[in-house]
C-alpha cells in the first residue's frame, strides 16, 4: 500500500454482504413504500428536520442556564460538545470511510424511491441525524434519568421517530440508521458519564 494512501470499504466490493444488503434494500422498499401514505408523507419530512427541532435546542439552552446556573452553563457545552463529536465521526469519518451511495442515489434503485426530500450528495452509511439524535437523547438520560424516569422513553423516542423519518422519506437505508443509533447511544453515553464525573455534586447524583 502506497504511503498516504486512504483506505476504502466500499459496500459494493463486499460480495458476502449480498445477503444483508438486499434484506436491507428489501425493508428500505418496504418503509418507504409499502408503508407511504399522506398523514406520514406530510410528518416525516418535517421530523427529520433540523430547523423543526430548533425549539426544543432553544427551550434546553434556556432550561439549562436559568435551573443550573454554572452547571446548565457546563451543561449546554457538554450537549453542544456531543452534537459536534458525533456529527463529525460520522460525516467526517466513517461516511468517506464506507462509502455506501444513498438510496435515492443507488442507479439501481432510485427509480422505484417514493422521494420525499432532497436526496443530497453526500454518502448514506452510517446515518447522521440517527447519530446526532440519539446521541443528544442518550446524553440527557445519562444526565437526567434520576430526576425524571419519563426522559428514558422519550429520549429514545425522540431518536428513533427521526430514524424511521431518515428511511421513510428515501436518503437512507435501515443499517443505515442503526449503525447510527449504536454509535451515537455510545457517544452520547460517554459524554453523560463524563460530565458526571467532572462535575456532579452530591445534590445532582441524589436526583434531587
Amino acid at each position: 500500500m502506497k504511503k498516504n494512501q486512504i483506505v476504502s470499504f466500499s459496500f459494493a466490493e463486499k460480495p458476502m454482504l449480498d445477503s444483508l444488503l438486499q434484506l436491507d434494500q428489501d425493508i428500505f422498499l418496504a418503509i418507504n413504500k409499502d408503508l407511504s401514505n399522506p398523514f406520514f408523507d406530510w410528518l416525516m419530512p418535517l421530523l427529520r428536520n433540523r430547523y423543526f427541532w430548533s425549539p426544543l435546542y432553544l427551550f434546553l439552552v434556556v432550561f439549562f442556564t436559568r435551573n443550573y446556573k454554572r452547571q446548565g452553563w457546563l451543561l449546554v457545552l457538554f450537549f453542544l460538545a456531543t452534537f459536534a463529536l458525533t456529527d463529525y465521526t460520522t460525516s467526517g469519518v466513517f461516511k468517506h470511510l464506507f462509502e455506501r451511495l444513498r438510496p435515492c442515489n443507488n442507479p439501481a434503485l432510485k427509480a422505484q424511491v417514493n422521494m420525499l426530500v432532497n436526496c443530497g450528495s453526500g454518502f448514506s452509511f452510517p446515518s447522521s441525524h440517527a447519530a446526532n439524535h440519539f446521541a443528544l437523547g442518550v446524553f440527557l438520560i445519562v444526565i437526567f434519568h434520576k430526576r425524571w424516569k419519563w426522559i428514558i422513553p422519550l429520549g429514545l423516542l425522540w431518536g428513533l421517530s427521526i430514524s424511521f423519518a431518515q428511511v421513510y422519506v428515501g436518503v437512507h437505508y435501515p443499517l443505515d440508521v442503526i449503525a447510527g443509533s449504536l454509535l451515537g447511544c455510545m457517544i452520547g453515553y460517554v459524554t453523560g458519564i463524563l460530565f458526571r464525573t467532572l462535575y456532579f455534586s452530591k445534590k445532582w447524583s441524589s436526583g434531587s
